[in-house]
Formats: structure tokens, C-alpha cells, sequence
């Protein structure tokens, strides 16, 4: 019997269960911040005043999401204080999502007027939490699956929990913006992270998952020099014995496979701002058609991912992510065509839906119980750590490119040259599928 043959064919009631909701919540509470201390914590920058350069900088802000592998090992052998009576994995969430919360009315109550450097710290302690709540969340996700088939589901009712987060701090937080102000929108944000809360005291603790975590730390204890070797570095042992040296293959793919979408970022929405679309386009456009493009992205992402298999399904998606972001540059053409600015807004979320589910669904594939946390940690941090630390370069760019060839086409070389540093990572991953491709046979051969 085929691979495909022998997977479960799911139904409406598989997707409104009480698992794939409770995902779908968490999905929506670790996307909520990730805008608000990146583009558009930018676009409020810049309705400040605040030039590019300072605004490309201070989105460093957001590498603290690609330095979670860091302290991950602690979230795979402690308990958190005060919520242990949770579980593990469900007291880090409860605990993440509450400092998520206040530090984002923190930043809503300081704003501008304290200094920048103030609010910076503030957006830097948010990182922080989110990217806290990211570890838990993910492994969560990961030891929570029955098999391979709900992972994928699983993995589906994040991301498009995540992307409806996104949609909301991009778009609909941009109209809020307008007529609310932004102190308020911080402070309405700020009081959604409750959704996630609410999802983490609903949810149930993996009990497989915190009973191999519960033996390791009593075999070898978090605080003795041999627990403390086996919680930082036995994830990264495991998981390069797993795969030996294509390992570093598989993680220099995976760091370069978002990096158009991570460059772009901090300019995106000054780019809208200097080409003349409101705040209120934006957000009608991204909070209609473009919701609807990301539900299809994330269905075509997870239907590609389970019948294409991973690779094909991260090629596919990889090319789409870089014709989307590079289309960005026709708006330069047309400048604020509101037709030209929605076909180039859905086909870029339907494409970034389809490369983010088919990643995600790749790195889940690849951690090993009893190390969940941190193995993810370390791909996702591999995934976003060049690009959280280039991008902080984007606004001195656009700005250098401004000097020599005027603003409008700097901003159209600047994502046509987005679009095309995705190749090196598709690349990358067409030779891991015909690596994979090549053993298989292989192994059939030799257990025949």
C-alpha cells in the first residue's frame, strides 16, 4: 500500500475539533506581536517622523525571535514558577502571552514622547516574550500530533491562525491607527493576547512528551554538569547524528528560504505611506480579498506539503514568494492604482501562505521527542536569524539607492533584488530532494 493510499482522509468535524481550534487560537496569539515590534511598529515610527535608517535599525528588535534557541533548553526541563500546576509546555505559553500583553500596553502608554530609545526597549521586551511564547507553542504543536497527517493539520490551523494575526496588525491595525490612534490599537492589541491565554488553559498537556522530559531530568538533572551538557547540547547532538553533515545543508537552506520576505519588511509600509495609499485602502484591500488569498495560500501550502511531500512543495513555494515580493515592483509604475496595488497585495499573501505553511511543515518533520523545544528553536532561529539581522540594513538601502537613482525606482530595484536573493535557498533544497530521491531507492533496494 502506497504512502498516500494509507493516510486518513479528513472531514469537516476533523477541522473544528477541539485540538485543531485550540491551535488555531494559538496560531493567532504568537502572530499578534510580530508585526507590532516589526513593519508596522515601523509604519508608526514613521508617521512619527522617524527616518528609515533608524526605523531599518530598530527592527533589530526582532532578533531576539532568532536567538530563542538560547534559552529553549530551559523550556524542555523546567516548569514555570507559579504555573506549573499547567504543565510545562502550557505554563511557558500562559506565562509568554502575559508579558506579551502588559509590555504591549507598556508601549502604547510610552509611545514616542519618552524617546525612542525607550520604546525600543519596551518592543525589545515584547521580542522577548513572543519569541518565548513561539518555543512553547511550536513544541506544543509538534508533541500534541497523534501522527504525521495531524501535525500537517495541526501545522495548517497555525499558520492560518497566524496569518489572520498578521492581517490584522498590518491591515486592520492600520485603519484602527487612523481613526483610534496608535496608543489605542497598541492597547487593544495588547488585550487580545487574552484569546491565546485562554487557548493555553483550555488546551491539554502532550503527557507523552512531559513524561520522556520528566525522565531525562530525572536521569540527568537540569542543575549537574552532565543535565546541563545534555539539555544545551543534546538537542544539537541528536539531531546531527540524525542527519549527519547535510544538517549544515539543511539549516543554510532553511535560514536563506525566508529571507526576501524578512529584507522587505521594515519598508513595506513607509513604501505604501510615500506612494500615496491611505491607511484605509490598505486595510479594506488586506482585511477582504487578501484575507480570502491567505486561507487559500494556507490550504494550497498544506494540500501541496501532503501530496507533493515537503521539497517539492518548499520549491514551489519559494518561487511563488520571490515573483510575489518582486512584483512589489510594478507599483512604482503605476503608483497608487488601487486595481494594480490588490492584485499584487493577494498574490504576494497567497504566495508568502503557501512558502510559510510548507516551512513549517518541513521543520516540524524534523525534531526528536524529548528535545522538541529546542531542535525547533534552533530551525526556526536558522530560519529567521540572516534575516532579522539584514533587514536592519533595508531602510539605509532604499536609502543609498534613493541618492543615485531617484526614490520611486530605488524602491523598485530594492524588491526586485528581494525576490531574486530567494534562489540561493531554492537551490539549496532542489538538491536536498535529489539527495532524498537518490536514497530512497537505495533503502528500498537494501531492506528488499
Amino acid at each position: 500500500m502506497s504512502a498516500a493510499s494509507g493516510r486518513r482522509r479528513y472531514k469537516f468535524r476533523d477541522y473544528m475539533n477541539r485540538r485543531v481550534l485550540t491551535m488555531l487560537a494559538l496560531g493567532f496569539s504568537s502572530g499578534l506581536p510580530f508585526l507590532l515590534v516589526g513593519n508596522t511598529f515601523g509604519f508608526w515610527l514613521a508617521d512619527q517622523g522617524t527616518s528609515l535608517t533608524a526605523i531599518g535599525f530598530i527592527s533589530w528588535v526582532g532578533l531576539a525571535y532568532s536567538l530563542k534557541f538560547l534559552w529553549s533548553p530551559l523550556l524542555d526541563r523546567l516548569d514555570i514558577p507559579g504555573l506549573a500546576w499547567l504543565g510545562r509546555r502550557r505554563g511557558w505559553m500562559a506565562a509568554a502571552q502575559i508579558a506579551v500583553g502588559l509590555g504591549l500596553v507598556a508601549m502604547a502608554a510610552s509611545g514616542i514622547t519618552h524617546g525612542l530609545v525607550w520604546l525600543g526597549a519596551l518592543a525589545l521586551l515584547v521580542a522577548f516574550a513572543a519569541a518565548t511564547q513561539d518555543v512553547a507553542i511550536d513544541a506544543w504543536r509538534i508533541e500534541i500530533a497523534a501522527s504525521a497527517d495531524e501535525l500537517g493539520l495541526l501545522t495548517s490551523a497555525y499558520t492560518l491562525g497566524y496569518r489572520i494575526a498578521l492581517l490584522c496588525t498590518d491591515s486592520l491595525m492600520l485603519m484602527s491607527a487612523q481613526h483610534l490612534g496608535w496608543p489605542l490599537s497598541y492597547t487593544i492589541c495588547g488585550g487580545l493576547m487574552s484569546l491565546g491565554l485562554l487557548a493555553s488553559f483550555f488546551a491539554r498537556e502532550p503527557q507523552q512528551a512531559d513524561r520522556v522530559m520528566d525522565r531525562m531530568e530525572a536521569e540527568k538533572p537540569l542543575w549537574t554538569p552532565r543535565g546541563f551538557f545534555d539539555a544545551v547540547a543534546g538537542p544539537f547532538i541528536v539531531f546531527f547524528k540524525t542527519y549527519g553533515m547535510v544538517a549544515l545543508v539543511m539549516l543554510l537552506a532553511i535560514s536563506l528560504y525566508r529571507l526576501p520576505d524578512f529584507m522587505r519588511g521594515p519598508v513595506t509600509n513607509p513604501f505604501y505611506r510615500e506612494l500615496g495609499l491611505s491607511k484605509d485602502v490598505i486595510g479594506a484591500v488586506r482585511g477582504t480579498l487578501g484575507l480570502a488569498s491567505i486561507f487559500l495560500g494556507v490550504a494550497a501550502g498544506g494540500l501541496m506539503s501532503l501530496r507533493l511531500g515537503y521539497m517539492r512543495a518548499l520549491l514551489l513555494g519559494g518561487i511563488m514568494q520571490a515573483l510575489g515580493i518582486a512584483a512589489f515592483a510594478l507599483l512604482t509604475l503605476t503608483g497608487p492604482d488601487v486595481g494594480v496595488f490588490t492584485a499584487v497585495m493577494c498574490f504576494d499573501d497567497f504566495a508568502i501562505s503557501v512558502a510559510g505553511v510548507a516551512l513549517v511543515a518541513y521543520m516540524s518533520s524534523l525534531t526528536s521527542l524529548g528535545y522538541t523545544a529546542t531542535q525547533y528553536a534552533l530551525l526556526s532561529s536558522a530560519y529567521a536569524l540572516a534575516g532579522k539581522f539584514l533587514k536592519g540594513f533595508s531602510g539605509l538601502t532604499v536609502d543609498t539607492l534613493t541618492s543615485q537613482v531617484g526614490r520611486m525606482e530605488a524602491y523598485a530595484l530594492f524588491f526586485i533584488g528581494c525576490g531574486a536573493i530567494g534562489v540561493p535557498a531554492l537551490l539549496l533544497f532542489w538538491l536536498l530532494d535529489r539527495r532524498h530521491r537518490r536514497s530512497v531507492p537505495e533503502t528500498l533496494s537494501a531492506t528488499g
